[in-house]
């Protein structure tokens, strides 16, 4: 198949939008560090921690601020990562998960109007219901269970309808840190057993997640491509929340018995869960030429056999936070790689 989009450099400055989550604060840290001074990306004007060179209070919503930023920079790529994905809060206050979902990407798409910024938006899993059996593929309609879910599906449609030239990539649960160390998936369940707390997951709730090393790295080659339409970014081993907790419970060496595991159904109206929403990622792979994740996690022996598995069997009990920080927040392929190109 002959693709017409040509790999050239990354057209800069870049802003980054949303980097508060997982996905834009890992792109961020990577990008600003290989483009320095040519990386800016905003957060909500009230998240005051989060500060340093190249990081400027933007709310969402306010598209007087955001036009303001795009004639002091002149941005030639954007790599739009906004978006509230706290389940609960978003179903208490619909209005706040469309102002900050749908809005945002209502004022980004005014702001480029007519120009050839490069835009690259990225979405999630949770537009499914995940009602099947998972192995989604671009073309399945879509019926998210939740506010957030459906103000990610209206935030795709604006753009594909208003910037068909642009890319949006759905993507899982982004592996890494998190400024705040509990925004993220790992950050979450560890913070509990640090504290030898209980975390309750559920065993049918079923993601594709991947590593924010692997992510950046393909959201640096998106930018600079003119791939355009809509793209699944899933990692290619696909787990459940319990089995996701069960890897960091025993890589992390936490008491297996803080690990509580339940059905969906079990846990409450508020939020509504979705079901297995795992995602095929072949038209990106055949769009690229190369698959660009491994799978999470990248040891075979740290993927879990069965709901006793975190338990270990007498041999296995020598995890620690340092291993788990070497081998389940970072990719240890790319780490060798690093390491040897060094």
């Amino acid at each position: 198949m002959h693709h017409d989009w040509e790999v050239g450099s990354l057209r800069l400055p870049l802003l980054i939008t949303g980097l508060a989550g997982v996905a834009g604060y890992n792109a961020f840290r990577y990008l600003s560090a290989k483009y320095p001074g040519q990386v800016i990306a905003t957060r909500r004007v009230d998240n005051w921690p989060l500060r340093g060179d190249g990081i400027i209070g933007c709310d969402a919503d306010d598209g007087d601020r955001l036009a303001r930023l795009f004639d002091q920079y002149q941005f030639q790529s954007v790599l739009n990562s906004e978006g509230s994905c706290a389940l609960k809060s978003c179903e208490l206050d619909p209005q706040m998960a469309q102002r900050v979902n749908v809005d945002s990407v209502d004022n980004l798409l005014t702001t480029i109007e007519g120009s050839d910024v490069r835009l690259v938006h990225l979405s999630i899993d949770l537009v499914f219901s995940g009602r099947g059996d998972g192995q989604h593929v671009e073309e399945d309609p879509t019926d998210p269970v939740t506010v957030y879910g459906k103000t990610m599906v209206a935030a795709e449609q604006l753009i594909l309808t208003r910037r068909p030239q642009a890319c949006v990539l759905r993507i899982s649960l982004p592996m890494g840190v998190s400024f705040n160390g509990h925004a993220g998936a790992i950050d979450w369940i560890q913070s509990r057993f640090k504290k030898s707390k209980p975390a309750t997951l559920y065993y049918d709730e079923i993601r594709s997640p991947t590593y924010t090393d692997c992510l950046s790295l393909l959201l640096e080659d998106v930018l600079r491509r003119d791939l355009a339409g809509l793209y699944h970014a899933g990692g290619p081993r696909h787990l459940s929340l319990y089995q996701i907790a069960q890897v960091i419970n025993r890589v992390g060496g936490y008491d297996p018995n803080l690990l509580i595991g339940c059905f969906r159904h079990e846990a409450g109206p508020l939020p509504p869960r979705a079901g297995n929403v795992t995602m095929q990622s072949e038209k990106l792979i055949e769009a690229l030429g190369y698959s660009p994740f491994t799978p999470w996690p990248w040891f075979d022996e740290h993927y879990p056999t069965d709901q006793e598995w975190h338990y270990g069997d007498g041999r296995y009990r020598c995890g620690s936070p340092q291993l788990l920080e070497s081998v389940l927040y970072q990719n240890p392929s790319r780490n060798v790689v690093a390491r040897k190109s060094l």
